[in-house]
């Protein structure tokens, strides 16, 4: 302390609850789940509600909007629809262009939505991300509750308490922080997956398990191929394992709102934004993942940190569940030579606030931070994983 200055200094701390539920049937009338999470703070009022819905899923389930709306029907003394449910474009496109969460927020502000409102998003993850931040924004912040339909969603993007679009070439280079008032998980929205969605979530489980939990990882071995054959019963285990493993992370690490510069659940990653982004978004979230999962699994066996069981273990139970692992687009070079996919370590060091750390598994179930990567290295890594002509 100086003449020259005066300091108070200020120390919050904020606590978060949001219930993460599973169920089946979200929208039939004898399910009192949706009904009792709105009220879950007990504030005996009216809640007042958008829905918006993931044309994909409205694609699948065509009488999906009328169920929602006899849902409200039945539940008229405690619920209300601020609006009929709105269909909204689903997949990658939403995050693509700014201009739809601008006309999400214009309309959650002419209906009046107030804090105490609720914007219900049933969806994939990109229309949780696009809908949420304009959500996020209004008023800055309108409860949400996420009803992911898809395996992602419900095992990692929407139990986690982020959202972000695309934006000038980067990846969820537009976001905010806002965890959900709730999640409810309705297993049969699954059902109704085409395969490539069906298994994209799968290689967040691998991610997870392979930086956190052995047993986990143990259990996706053995069951790995009943994951492509559309077993439902593991694939609800799945989804509950995976999601229990994000939300202990979070709850845990002491960094929710990952102001520090590690990002555990972001293993694999830095390879898989920068292909999604190289490919157009041809290849998926999950395929993509699938494959920043192996290439670094690689690097770790290259470097001593796991054994060559594991990566083959590893490397096998990939395979298994369905993934393609090779994709040509990684072999792309910009003007200097330098293979483009490097480019996601440069982006990744920019978002964590300028050092590079990027994790890496230290045996199956344990993970640590490095602050470099050996390129010559990595790229023996690709040229090992690409297929033999």
């Amino acid at each position: 302390m100086t003449d020259h200055a005066r300091t108070i200094q200020q120390s919050i701390s904020v606590t978060w609850d949001f219930p993460v539920t599973f169920t089946r049937g979200l929208f039939r009338a004898d399910n009192p789940v949706l009904s009792g999470t709105l009220d879950r703070l007990g504030e005996k009022r009216r809640h007042r509600a958008l829905v918006y819905i993931d044309s994909h899923v409205a694609d699948v389930r065509p009488g999906l909007v009328g169920e929602v709306a006899a849902y409200f029907a039945a539940y008229g003394d405690q619920l209300e629809l601020a609006a009929p449910p709105q269909i909204v474009t689903g997949g990658e496109a939403i995050k693509n262009d700014f201009a739809l969460v601008e006309t999400f927020m214009r309309r959650m502000l002419g209906l009046h939505m107030d804090r105490q409102s609720f914007v219900i998003i049933v969806g994939g993850g990109a229309v949780m991300d696009a809908v949420g931040l304009a959500a996020a924004l209004v008023h800055r912040g309108l409860r949400q509750v996420r009803v992911p339909t898809t395996v992602l969603g419900q095992n990692d993007a929407g139990v986690g308490v982020k959202n972000g679009v695309n934006y000038l070439g980067g990846k969820n280079a537009v976001g905010s922080f806002a965890p959900p008032f709730a999640v409810l998980n309705d297993f049969e929205f699954l059902l109704t997956l085409p395969q490539r969605d069906w298994l994209c979530g799968v290689a967040e489980a691998w991610k997870v398990a392979i930086i956190r939990d052995a047993a986990f990882f143990d259990w996706l071995c053995e069951n790995a191929a009943r994951f492509p054959a559309r077993d439902a019963a593991a694939m609800e285990q799945l989804v509950y394992r995976c999601a229990d493993e994000h939300l202990a992370h979070i709850r845990s690490n002491g960094d929710p709102f990952e102001y520090g510069r590690a990002r555990p659940l972001d293993f694999g990653h830095w390879s898989a934004h920068k292909l999604e982004l190289m490919s157009g978004f041809a290849i998926s979230h999950g395929e993509a993942v699938a494959f920043g999962v192996l290439l670094d699994s690689c690097y770790a066996r290259e470097k001593g940190w796991i054994s060559r069981d594991e990566y083959e273990a590893i490397a096998q139970g990939l395979k298994t569940s369905g993934f393609q692992l090779w994709h040509d687009a990684v072999l792309a070079r910009d003007k200097s030579g330098q293979l483009e996919i490097f480019a996601g370590i440069r982006d990744f060091r920019e978002h964590l606030g300028g050092e590079l750390c990027v994790t890496y598994p230290h045996g199956i179930g344990a993970r640590f931070e490095v602050h470099e990567i050996d390129l010559a290295l990595m790229e023996l890594c690709l040229k090992e994983l690409q297929p033999v002509a």
